[in-house]
């Protein structure tokens, strides 16, 4: 039986060292390492991406823009990002469908939950842009409804330059502790930052697992599914 996956990016993974835009070569990159996670040929893959390497609706909230439509920039924003990562897909002959909460039909299909799980049958890569298409969510969320939605038990938060969850920011720390398994309620406990508060909540109550790890490391993407100790696994199992 193959194992159904959610595979969360941000956005700023697609920027690369420039940080801001579109890099269409890191972005091929990281097709190469989904190609490879699809080769596995045991894996239904489902990607949620981001938006920060285009908009941050935090700044634009910040200096006086209203929340709701900042929310909804951002959502146009990761649909950008999704037919990006949808061509480069294409580019290495995989079969995918962009699927986007905002009706877009010109460029992609609406979401519905019965065609999104049709495609999945199919063995098709499914590319979710618009978010919820609601504002006052994240795209966490998002991929946390996605796979309650679609029955995906695993979501694969794929993290630009930070190989697992830790106590505090490694990047600031060099003492941090990095925990190399969570409860669910263990990051709620203690706000951990894994992902927003709804979106944590959500997996704990329809039991699906989030493995953090460092999508930077080649073949990392590939070897989160069943190599559980290149990050950290939450899970109410544990």
């Amino acid at each position: 039986m193959k194992k159904r996956v959610v595979l969360k990016l941000s956005g700023e993974a697609l920027a690369g060292d420039e940080k801001i835009g579109i890099n269409h070569f890191k972005v091929n990159d990281i097709a190469d390492e989904i190609k490879a996670l699809h080769d596995l040929g045991n894996v239904e893959i489902s990607i949620v991406v981001g938006a920060g390497n285009i908009w941050r609706g935090r700044d634009a909230v910040e200096s006086g823009m209203e929340k709701a439509s900042a929310d909804y920039m951002g959502m146009l924003a990761t649909i950008l990002n999704a037919l990006a990562i949808q061509n480069s897909l294409e580019r290495l002959n995989l079969e995918t469908r962009c699927m986007t909460s905002l009706s877009i039909p010109e460029v992609a299909e609406p979401y519905i939950r019965r065609k999104a799980l049709s495609h999945l049958d199919k063995g098709r890569i499914l590319i979710f842009g618009g978010g919820n298409g609601i504002p006052f969510f994240t795209t966490d969320t998002t991929a946390a409804l996605r796979s309650a939605e679609l029955g995906a038990k695993l979501i694969l938060m794929a993290k630009n330059g930070v190989d697992g969850v830790y106590d505090s920011d490694p990047r600031m720390n060099s003492n941090a502790k990095k925990y190399s398994k969570l409860t669910h309620q263990e990051v709620l406990d203690k706000r951990l930052n894994v992902m927003d508060l709804t979106a944590a909540t959500l997996c704990k109550e329809n039991d699906i697992d989030i493995f953090v790890f460092d999508m930077n490391v080649k073949g990392n993407i590939a070897r989160a599914v069943n190599d559980f100790s290149i990050g950290t696994l939450i899970s109410n199992k544990i």
